[in-house]
Order: C-alpha cells, then sequence, then structure tokens
C-alpha cells in the first residue's frame, strides 16, 4: 500500500514538474553550466533532463556553494548543518524543490521560522533563487540545479559593486594591541594585562572592581616587548629576550611596580619555566641551559633574592623535565630527535628508569601529574595516527580520554582540585570543543550565549578557583580580540578591552575554510580570505605558505592576511604535508620533501584557485615568513613561470648553512632535522637539488627579502647569499635588514615599515 502511494505520488509530481523544468532550462546561463563542468560541479556527461537524487543534490551543492572540495568530513560536517535528523533519510531519493529550498537557505544562514518546505520555498522565491508560482514538491532535474545555483550565486552577489572598502593604514593593522593577556590574581583580587607604554608592551595591574583606582604599570621596558608574563603569588614574572637574540631572561616585578629585577642575568643563557608550584611560597622551577649551551638542567629560583638551586643535571640527551604536585621532578623525557623514551622514578633519590619508549615519530609527551601523583597525563600518538589526550598509571598502562578520528587533539582544560578534564579542544577547520564536566560546560554555553557567539569565536581564558570569576575573550576571522570579565555570583557581564577598537569588522573580510586534493591524492586544508566587497572572480592572489612547518594555520584574526584583503589581494593559506594537526602520517609525508612534494601541494593549492576562477594567473604572488619564505623562494626557483612577485622574510635559501647554523638548545633536536629535511653529507644531492641559493639562475620573478640581524634560527646569511646571488644576474631584489630584530620583527616600527614596503612592492609588480 505504500509503495502504490508513492508511485502514484511521484507520478503526479514528474507531470507537474514538466513547465518548471522547461521554463528553467531556457533561462540558465550556458556559460555557466561549462564553468559547472570545467570546476567538477557536475559531471561532463550528465543529461541536463535528468532528474537529480538528494544525494546528487547535496554533493552538487557541497562542491559549487562551498570551498571544500577535497575533505570528506568537512563535507559531511556541513552536510549535517544543511540536512538534519529525520530529513533526506534516502540520499537516493529524487530531491525536490521544496527540500533543495531548505539546503540552500540554511546554506546562506538565513533560516529563520520556516516550518513546511513551501516556506522555505518562499524564502528561496523572495530571494530571487528559485522561480515564482511552482510546487514545493516538484522534482528536479539537472538544468533546475544548473538555474538555481546561477541565481544563488547571485543572491549571494548582489550587493557587490566590486569597488573594495575604504583603505586602511598598515599602521593600524601593525601597530600595537590594546590591552591583552588578562590574568587573574591567584587571590582574584587583582588582574594583570599587556598594554603597550612608549611603543613597547608592558604589563599593568589593576585592582578588580575598583574603577576608580588608576591601574599601575609594573615594567618599564622600552627595548623589546614583554614577551610572557604570569603571576606567581603576588608578583608578576615575565620573559624578554635582547634584540631577537631568543635568550630569554626571567624578570621580576614588584606589585607596586617600584622594582624590577633580572632573575637569570646570564649572557647567552635562555631559561624556561616548567613549574610555578602553587602553594610554595617564592619559590618556581625553571631549566636553563647555563652549564651546557645545548640542553636545559632544572633549577629552583627563589623570585625575591634571585637563588638558584640546582635540582636535575641534564647528561646531555634529555628534552624535557615534569614534575608532579608536590614539586618533585619525576619524569625527564630523554630523546635522540628521532626516538624518544619517557623517564620515570619514584622519588628525586632514585635513577630514572624507562617507562614508556616511542617509536621513530611518535609523540608521547607528558603534561603532569594527578593530583594523588599516581597517575600521569599526557598527550600521545603511540601506535596510532592522531595524537590524543591520555593518562598512564604508574606501570604505564594506557587510558585514552579524549580523542578525534580526523585531527590531533590541540589541548585540554583540567581541574587540579577536582582532577578531572573539564574539556578538550581540537581544530579541524575552526576550533572545536568537547566537554566531560557538566557543571563547566553550563557556564561556557551560558557565557557564550549572553555573547551570542559561536564556540569557535569564544574561549574562557582564566578563571579563580572557586570558579565564579572568569576572563574570556570573542574572536574571529574580523575581530582581533575582545576581552570580557564574568561575575557569575551576579551574572554580570563587563566589557575589559577591545584589542583594536580602530578597526572596523564590518570593512574586514572573510576568511573560508577550504579544501583540495593534490596531485597525488592527498587531502590539502587550508583558508582562502576574499577581499570584501570584491566578487570572487580574477582577483590578484598572495599565496601564503605558513612557516615551521611543523605547524597548521588556523581560521581566526590574522592582521597581514586582512591587510593584504583590505588590498583588493585574494590570500590563500595551505596545510601542506608535514604541517601538524592532521596526523602523524600526514606529517611524515613531507619528510624530505621541502622543494618538491610540499612545494607541489602549494603549487596544486594555486592551481585550484585558478580552476574556481578565484584567481587571475597573470597576477600570483607569494609571501611567507621562516619555512614560508623558503617556500616563496622555493615557488620560483621550481615554478618560475607561476609567480610575478615574492616576498621572503626570514627565509630559508641553503639548507646546508640552515643545519650548520641551528641555535644550540636546538641540538638534541638535530637528528630529527636530518630525518624530517634530510642529512647534509647522506641527503647532499638532494639537499643541493632543493636549495634555491643553488639555482638562482632560474630565477627571473622580482624578490622582496627582510631580514633579523640577530635571528637565531634562520642566521642572516641565508638572506645574504640570495641576495647577493641574484643581484649579480641583475634581478630586482629589494633587501631589508634590521639591527635589533630577530625570527621575524617584533618592535612596532619595524613591523610597520616592512608592511608598508612589502604591500608597496606587490602592488607595483601585481597591480
Amino acid at each position: 500500500m505504500k509503495k502504490g502511494f508513492l508511485s502514484v505520488v511521484l507520478a503526479s509530481a514528474l507531470a507537474v514538474s514538466l513547465p518548471f523544468s522547461a521554463m528553467a532550462s531556457e533561462k540558465h546561463s550556458v556559460s555557466y553550466y561549462e564553468s559547472l563542468v570545467n570546476k567538477g560541479v557536475v559531471p561532463a556527461d550528465a543529461k541536463l533532463e535528468a532528474y537529480v537524487s538528494a544525494g546528487e543534490f547535496i554533493n552538487y551543492a557541497l562542491t559549487e556553494l562551498t570551498y571544500q572540495h577535497g575533505s570528506d568530513y568537512m563535507r559531511e560536517e556541513i552536510k549535517n548543518q544543511w540536512v538534519r535528523k529525520g530529513e533526506l533519510e534516502d540520499q537516493k531519493a529524487l530531491i525536490n524543490r521544496g527540500e533543495a529550498a531548505r539546503i540552500l537557505i540554511r546554506a546562506l544562514g538565513v533560516e529563520k521560522k520556516e516550518e513546511s518546505l513551501e516556506d522555505y520555498v518562499k524564502t528561496a522565491e523572495g530571494l530571487g533563487i528559485l522561480e515564482k508560482g511552482y510546487w514545493a514538491k516538484q522534482p528536479v532535474k539537472l538544468h533546475d540545479v544548473v538555474t538555481i545555483f546561477e541565481n544563488y550565486k547571485k543572491a549571494v552577489t548582489k550587493d557587490i559593486d566590486n569597488k573594495g572598502v575604504k583603505e586602511i593604514s598598515v599602521e593600524d593593522f601593525m601597530k600595537n594591541s590594546g590591552s591583552a593577556d588578562y590574568q587573574l590574581s591567584p587571590d582574584g583580587n587583582y588582574i594583570a594585562y599587556a598594554s603597550p607604554w612608549e611603543s613597547r608592551s608592558n604589563v599593568f595591574v589593576q585592582k578588580m572592581n575598583d574603577k576608580d583606582k588608576e591601574p599601575v604599570r609594573v615594567t618599564s621596558s622600552k627595548d623589546r616587548d614583554i614577551a610572557a608574563f604570569l603571576w606567581k603569588d603576588d608578583q608578576i614574572l615575565y620573559i624578554k629576550d635582547n634584540g631577537g637574540d631568543e635568550n630569554f631572561h626571567l624578570y621580576s616585578a614588584s606589585f607596586n611596580g617600584h622594582e624590577e629585577r633580572d632573575l637569570t642575568p646570564y649572557s647567552g643563557v635562555r631559561v624556561e619555566i616548567l613549574n610555578t608550584l602553587p602553594g610554595v611560597k617564592d619559590e618556581i622551577l625553571i631549566g636553563m641551559n647555563k652549564e651546557n649551551a645545548t640542553v636545559f638542567d632544572v633549577y629552583k629560583l627563589n623570585i625575591r633574592t634571585g637563588k638558584t638551586t640546582h635540582v636535575a643535571k641534564n647528561p646531555g640527551n634529555i628534552a624535557g623535565w615534569v614534575a608532579d604536585t608536590n614539586g618533585k621532578i619525576r619524569i625527564a623525557i630523554e630523546s635522540d630527535g628521532v626516538e624518544s623514551t619517557v623517564l620515570y622514578r619514584e622519588t628525586e633519590e632514585e635513577e630514572f628508569k624507562p617507562f614508556i619508549k616511542g617509536k621513530p615519530g611518535e609523540t608521547v609527551a607528558p603534561l603532569g601529574f594527578s593530583k594523588d601523583n599516581k597517575s600521569i597525563y599526557a598527550v600521545s600518538n603511540k601506535d596510532r595516527d592522531k595524537i590524543e589526550f591520555v593518562k598512564y598509571d604508574l606501570k604505564g598502562k594506557e587510558e585514552v580520554l579524549f580523542s578525534n578520528p580526523n585531527v590531533d587533539i590541540m589541548s585540554a582544560g583540567y581541574d587540579a582540585e577536582k582532577d578531572k578534564l573539564l574539556y578538550g579542544i581540537y581544530m579541524t577547520d575552526k576550533i572545536r570543543y568537547e566537554f566531560f564536566d557538566e557543571e563547566f560546560e553550563k557556564t561556557f554555553r551560558h557565557i557564550q550565549n549572553k555573547l551570542k557567539v559561536s564556540e569557535s569565536e569564544f574561549d574562557i581564558v582564566d578563571y579563580n578557583k572557586e570558579k565564579t570569576s572568569f576572563i574570556v575573550i570573542v574572536s574571529s576571522d574580523k575581530i582581533r580580540g575582545n576581552y570580557y570579565y564574568y561575575d557569575l555570583k551576579t551574572d554580570k557581564l563587563t566589557e575589559l578591552t577591545n584589542l583594536s577598537p580602530w578597526l572596523d569588522s564590518e570593512n574586514l573580510a572573510d576568511m573560508h575554510p577550504i579544501s583540495y586534493k593534490s596531485r597525488d591524492g592527498l587531502t590539502i586544508h587550508g583558508y582562502l580570505t576574499l577581499p570584501k566587497n570584491k566578487k570572487p572572480e580574477n582577483l590578484p592572489l598572495i599565496v601564503n605558505p605558513h612557516g615551521g612547518p611543523w605547524v597548521r594555520d588556523g581560521w581566526g584574526f590574522n592582521s597581514e592576511v586582512q591587510l593584504l584583503a583590505n588590498r583588493g589581494y585574494a590570500v590563500l593559506q595551505m596545510d601542506f604535508r608535514s604541517s601538524a594537526g592532521y596526523g602523524k602520517e600526514f606529517l611524515e609525508a613531507g619528510n624530505k620533501q621541502w622543494g618538491l612534494k610540499i612545494q607541489d601541494d602549494i603549487t596544486d593549492g594555486v592551481q585550484w584557485a585558478i580552476n574556481q576562477g578565484i584567481a587571475d594567473p597573470d597576477r600570483i604572488g607569494i609571501y611567507g615568513g621562516s619555512f614560508g619564505g623558503y617556500a616563496a623562494l622555493a615557488g620560483i626557483t621550481f615554478t618560475p613561470d607561476l609567480y610575478k612577485a615574492a616576498v621572503d622574510y626570514v627565509g630559508v635559501s641553503n639548507i646546508f648553512t640552515l643545519l650548520d647554523t641551528i641555535p644550540p638548545y636546538w641540538e638534541t633536536m638535530r637528528n630529527m632535522l636530518y630525518e624530517r629535511v634530510g642529512h647534509p653529507e647522506k641527503d647532499k644531492e638532494l639537499l643541493t637539488a632543493v636549495s634555491p641559493v643553488f639555482h638562482a639562475d632560474k630565477i627571473k620573478t622580482p624578490l622582496f627579502v627582510a631580514q633579523g640581524a640577530n635571528d637565531p634560527r634562520v642566521n642572516k646569511a641565508e638572506s645574504d647569499q640570495i641576495v647577493e646571488a641574484l643581484r649579480k644576474r641583475g634581478v630586482d631584489v629589494e633587501y631589508m635588514v634590521k639591527d635589533n630584530e630577530g625570527h621575524g620583527f617584533a618592535n612596532e616600527e619595524n613591523r610597520i615599515e616592512f608592511y608598508n614596503a612589502m604591500i608597496k612592492f606587490l602592488d607595483s609588480h601585481l597591480k
């Protein structure tokens, strides 16, 4: 009976649909249809008169209306936003006009109070996506889909006049942000934050709930920004280097701001904070490479007197230390750069013994002990592909607490009092949360809803012991950050600051998550930022490969990307193979592939943007820093006809000299670099082939190079070599060197000068 009823309905629907189909067929643009075929949205051999199933329509829509062309799990995530439980359960069944309209309205993000399919059709008709006057249950043919998509694109771009937006100054994008990094004091009565003073980021302290009292500046740095700071009891501790040399010293600042003191006044020594020893007055644990520049010993430091006491001696192969909740060093991570072993001891008087041994390329990183010191929390990808949050007992038995099948775990929130995991964080296209504590999630969602933002735009950055006072931040691709203070007892939310009130988010550009397939079948994720009030067609494009390369790009505010978009450029960022976050196999696919398959992934991204009609193939530039600078040089060396301009910012030109001049405290990672990049002797032929400086004769693209004279990672010689080689050949090279900078320009005036010069350079060659 049901089958017969469905057949009658289907027959009626087919009959009634003919007038609509015929009219739509006459109206759609032939050129638009051809573009859909060329982009692979619809098959070239598909028949326009064929009816379309729900699954086919969704697949077409995902390909044409989103930039997710390569990632199955991201397409599935978007599909689940478009199609909810109980809808379109049979994907092979024909889709009707109302069901298609419902998907399109959700894709546009304009769904309101629609209940029936007729309601969705009415909304779609009002937007001009569907022709008026036809039945909601009419099945859809392929040529209807073409018309619908063309109308959808027109609806999306109808308010775009292609004039762009008002030009925002480089200074507004690159000057120091307003007050940031808000932190509550341990007693919750004060708040500390970083804010500009004398063009440098310094630390201020404000008494809570006392607006009449002026904040007290507790640091007075004029030469360099404060790199980071934290509370220890009623003292502020902060770290700062000298001119970008990355030999960070630890300083203390008294509460009233009358005294600052260098607690580690040793030349050429770098300090790392290991444990702030909560509950232990005046003492913390630090690591210093004071005795041996290549490794870090453990010291107990008295922050009042500056006295240090040797706690653990590094024999030369320890890459990390972990203390228990009593401040006793009970874990050491032994590493030769390729293989690592977690060592454990019951007491500080005993010898370390092997606890967990990792295979080459595996990560087992202990984070800390449980409250009772009987378990160890860690992140690990031992015997699996993705990094997961785990817990070990003292016999090494593992329990997985948090994982994601598609990406590595980024971080987690842990409550020391409850000895409980509160939440985990991972990033697919954007930041996502998974909660393990109902009370904390309830508070998180309550504040999030008060601010009317998505969870990807919201974060709780600090809270007091009782979880009644919270510091939260809202940020996005177009908002640098707004800080708020939330009082749970009064349910009051107070804005603390806007990091850049001079930037109007309405004039900033949207960052779109994307994915595409590499030429050998890998899924490459990334981000496409499109200039505001410009149609995404035939735009000048800046390719912006990230540094590392063992990091990843993420969705969020990026001042240099927004600057480029403001000047009318589309900006393409991609997480090429070797990028972190996508599992061990993806990262290791980039081993010894600098300038080879990694560069192919970048080139394939450019070709994807061209094929989509977004990028003008005659106006493509490439810009990157660190490894991204290498990628820029490799791009103009190995694909010399692809780019019309390039900017290399503290990038590598000669891999041999890079490996020969790594900072001494990277020595324990040397074998890892040989494994991932190449060995200067065993892989001599490979490294010669992929080092741009040896192939400068192939470079013809105008180049701008910027370098910090004190860079300890990518020495100035890297830039000197390529500039000299090109200038000898008469290639156009601009070269900017800053004597008071290291691996990137930290000082405000240098950043502004660099980006002004970069924009002028790019405009002269790409516009």
